[in-house]
């Protein structure tokens, strides 16, 4: 996100210093079948230069990483969902007949090795009167020989480069991938009392700190401050502390009940649904109204008994409906030209109408609302009818917030996570506050662009103090005028999706939006050891005010205030060094606090050690190619705001390659030429991807439709930005299977059928041979249907799902998405896609024969033509 000239409150923060570059991706390659079961003191970071964005804001086993699929637990936190992540290439081709699993395909984590927990640096001396402790301390105690996983962060590297020169490297850096609402599959470790933090710095106690049995005081690994434990850490043996979680786990959640309720009930029942408030327009033609009300119906069946809905509609006015009457639909009128006056709402907030109402008392007053809606009937085009969006989001903050909070039992309840406002919109905002004109060429459409951005975004900023959440899904043919639509979405902590209609992504869509659960309050906070600091922050926040005051006397913490807490968000942290290192270690604490959907306030601490390496090879085998990738296509996308900017990333890509080859590669002898490291063999063609994808290339026509993905793909978690920048290829099998092969063209064969996974699009392609045969085709296309739903059953937003046969129109979507391997000489396809080997000569005759000639670059020719010898596949 990225403006410096007005600090938006955008989907993306960056915190940029002087080097925001680094880090690697790295694609897979595994075999599958049909049936995945996806489940303020001096700081020592400078003050961060916050860059708003106007319009949005095979894996080497990564450190720390759930696995992808979504298994519920006991924990207390949210049961979120994300994507399932690619599986994990052990070889190109296996036999066809191993059943489909969706095994944990993101990075697995890696285990922590046991030792010292201390830098073995001579310890300083402290200036608050702390004694100066003994780096032996032969009384304390050894953290465990084997640590549990953290699953909410991914380094980009097991492993931190001493050398600074070459650590801080901008074309190959280091950072990690931070998602805070990620659910731990085996539970956190929860502790129900006040934790230990060091006196200094303010970090928390954990399983590396040294302890001093017979005193019971701990060093942080932040500062190396001595502290005290108020005698709760004696002990006579090691071994009786490791039953404290702090001092046995990388993760532990520190919960205070809600309600100031005694004990932590995490339970379904304890859960107090926050309402849903839809807002509609209510400007649409038969067709689209048909197919919106359909969406409508269903998503009213999905809901739980408990949940609270409203129902608001727009046009020239809004209407409120009223849920006491239950014979016919009811609604409270409201002017839409001018916000919403406290008269005007008094009837409303203060009247005897109901306006948020249980499910199990108005589902079928909502089935009768949404039946009497009517299509708009005046002969103006779509992008011309008067919609007053705007003030229809007003005044259901106003009717979220009512008179006062709800009260049960004299006791006052506040909504679990955040409430949310989603918006079905079929045009753009042309009436009222927040309003556009509808057309271009008006004198004054820059100034009144800019006028309806800037009181957007106050709105969405005023939902989010409310912790209201909100979601804009349009859908249609007519240009919504995203630049104007995002910033309310962005600063509040939602999204907004395009799709092609109202049918079937966005009802799916509508349903997912108001079922995934999210906490509020977010507050990331982010401490390092001396040796590191954080250069950028992207993702789905802003930097967090600092008191004047801090409780703790040298507190260098990096914080970030959350728009909202779920787990389909990730923020990406670049990394330097700031001078050579010189400790065998070097320790990270991220702190996540939040309140969660149960009412519970938590502060998940999260520690971990990387240990420090000298040798270069060394530091790039411990190198996790696909994270890397991602968070150097995160930044690289902060910067592409449109087209033109898009343009000089494609560039930057390719300067990025060479100077990686230039720094850590080799020269070929007897050439000019350089070879590509071979421990980052996947890194360049995952970036060939994000080069010519819709990201970045040109795939996508209009500029509404870059942007939206540009702000999804800034704030996705790890497994759907992985999918959005290269595109998972499963070609279908007789008996069902499926077989996973590299993305590129040469799978384009005529008796099968491919399914091809690129995040936010799904496309089913199939050949003209299997097309011809109307039973094997219309099987294949049930299990590739059948597939795509399962891989992305928990995916938000959801995907559109598109099959077409091979020649057809619709057929360039999939074309365009493959690497066009077949411009290379017939050794190096086998190499790079071994499963030609076994096809006969008349088949891979009749492949070639089908290929058109067109001028896009295969893989191997746009390495070469940086003069860098492309690495061999692994």
């Amino acid at each position: 996100m990225a403006s410096p000239q007005q600090p938006s409150r955008g989907y993306s923060v960056a915190i940029s210093p002087s080097n925001p570059e680094a880090s690697i991706p790295q694609p897979d390659r595994s075999h599958i079948t049909s049936s995945p079961q996806v489940l303020a003191g001096p700081p020592r970071f400078p003050p961060p230069k916050l860059q708003h964005d106007h319009l949005s804001p095979s894996v080497k086993t990564p450190t720390l990483m759930s696995p992808a699929n979504a298994v519920s637990s006991g924990s207390p936190i949210p049961h979120l969902s994300t994507p399932p992540g690619p599986p994990v290439f052990t070889s190109p081709v296996r036999p066809a007949a191993v059943p489909f699993r969706t095994s944990p395909s993101t990075p697995q984590p890696v285990a922590f090795s046991s030792g010292s927990s201390l830098p073995t640096s001579s310890p300083p001396n402290f200036s608050n009167g702390s004694p100066q402790l003994d780096p032996q301390l032969p009384q304390a105690m050894e953290e465990n020989s084997s640590v549990e996983e953290s699953p909410c962060v991914l380094f980009s590297a097991t492993k931190v480069l001493k050398q600074k020169k070459l650590a801080n490297a901008a074309s190959l850096g280091f950072g990690a991938l931070i998602s805070p609402g990620r659910e731990i599959l085996q539970g956190p470790q929860i502790v129900q009392r006040v934790a230990h933090r060091c006196q200094n710095c303010g970090a928390y106690a954990n399983l590396y700190c040294k302890i001093l049995l017979g005193s019971g005081q701990w060093q942080c690994v932040i500062c190396m401050s001595l502290n005290g434990s108020d005698r709760e850490y004696v002990a006579p043996s090691k071994e009786d502390l490791r039953n404290l979680p702090e001092l046995s786990s990388p993760v532990v959640d520190y919960v205070q009940p809600g309600n100031k309720r005694p004990g932590f009930i995490p339970v379904s029942d304890s859960r107090v649904s926050a309402p849903v408030v839809l807002v509609i327009d209510d400007c649409l033609d038969e067709p689209h109204l048909q197919h919106l009300q359909s969406s409508l119906h269903a998503f009213v069946d999905s809901l739980p008994p408990t949940s609270r809905i409203g129902i608001i509609t727009y046009g020239r006015v809004v209407s409120v409906y009223d849920f006491s009457e239950e014979s016919f639909a009811s609604a409270d009128v409201l002017p839409g030209d001018k916000s919403p006056t406290p008269e005007s709402l008094k009837g409303l907030i203060y009247g005897t109408g109901v306006y948020l109402s249980p499910m199990h008392a108005s589902k079928e007053v909502a089935h009768r609302i949404f039946s009497s809606l009517r299509p708009f009937k005046l002969d103006i085009a779509e992008a011309s009818r008067e919609r007053c969006l705007g003030a229809a989001v007003e005044i259901a903050l106003s009717i979220i917030q009512g008179p006062s909070g709800e009260m049960s039992r004299g006791v006052l309840k506040r909504p679990g996570g955040n409430t949310r406002i989603i918006v079905c919109s079929g045009g753009p905002n042309t009436y009222g506050p927040g309003s556009v004109p509808h057309s271009f060429g008006h004198p004054n459409y820059a100034h009144l662009e800019s006028t309806a951005f800037k009181w957007m975004e106050q709105l969405g900023r005023e939902a989010q103090r409310h912790n209201t959440v909100v979601d804009i899904l349009c859908a249609g043919t007519c240009p919504v005028r995203v630049p104007v639509l995002q910033p309310l979405a962005k600063s509040s902590g939602g999204v907004l999706v395009l799709h092609d209609d109202f049918g079937e992504a966005f009802g799916v869509n509508l349903q997912r939006a108001a079922s995934r659960a999210s906490g509020s309050h977010g507050l990331l906070e982010i401490r390092c050891s001396d040796d590191i600091i954080v250069t950028q922050v992207v993702g789905p926040g802003e930097a967090a005010q600092y008191e004047d005051s801090s409780e703790f006397k040298s507190d260098s913490s990096l914080s970030i205030q959350m728009l909202s807490v779920e787990e389909s968000q990730c923020f990406a942290l670049s990394m330097e060094n700031k001078g050579d290192i010189k400790s065998d270690s070097v320790y990270f604490q991220f702190v996540i606090q939040f309140s969660n959907v149960y009412q519970a306030d938590i502060s998940r601490v999260i520690t971990i050690r990387l240990a420090t390496v000298d040798s270069v090879s060394a530091y790039l085998e411990c190198v996790h190619d696909e994270v890397a990738a991602i968070l150097i296509a995160k930044r690289t996308l902060l910067r592409a705001k449109n087209s033109a900017d898009a343009i000089d990333m494609r560039a930057s890509i390719d300067e990025r390659i060479k100077d990686i080859a230039l720094k850590f590669g080799a020269q070929v002898p007897k050439s000019k030429l350089r070879r590509f490291p071979k421990e980052l063999s996947l890194l360049p063609e995952l970036l060939f991807h994000l080069r010519r994808g819709p990201l970045l290339g040109s795939i996508v026509g209009h500029e509404d439709e870059r942007s939206v993905l540009r702000n999804l793909f800034l704030n996705a978690s790890f497994d759907l930005s992985l999918r959005m920048v290269a595109p998972r290829c499963l070609m279908h099998r007789e008996g069902g299977t499926f077989e996973e092969l590299p993305a590129y063209d040469l799978a384009m064969q005529s008796d099968t059928a491919v399914v091809l996974d690129h995040g936010t699009d799904i496309f089913i392609w199939l050949g003209a041979e299997l097309a011809v045969d109307e039973g094997r085709s219309a099987a294949a296309l049930a299990a590739c249907r059948t597939l795509a739903e399962e891989l992305t059953e928990s995916r938000f937003p959801a995907p559109r799902i598109l099959a077409f046969k091979e020649g057809s129109s619709q057929a360039r979507y999939f074309v365009s998405r493959l690497i066009p391997a077949h411009k290379d000489p017939p050794y190096e396809q086998e190499a790079r896609f071994p499963q030609l080997q076994t096809l006969t000569m008349e088949q891979r005759t009749k492949l070639k024969s089908s290929f058109l000639h067109f001028d896009d670059p295969s893989f191997c020719e746009w390495i070469r033509s940086l003069k860098v010898v492309p690495p061999e596949p692994s």
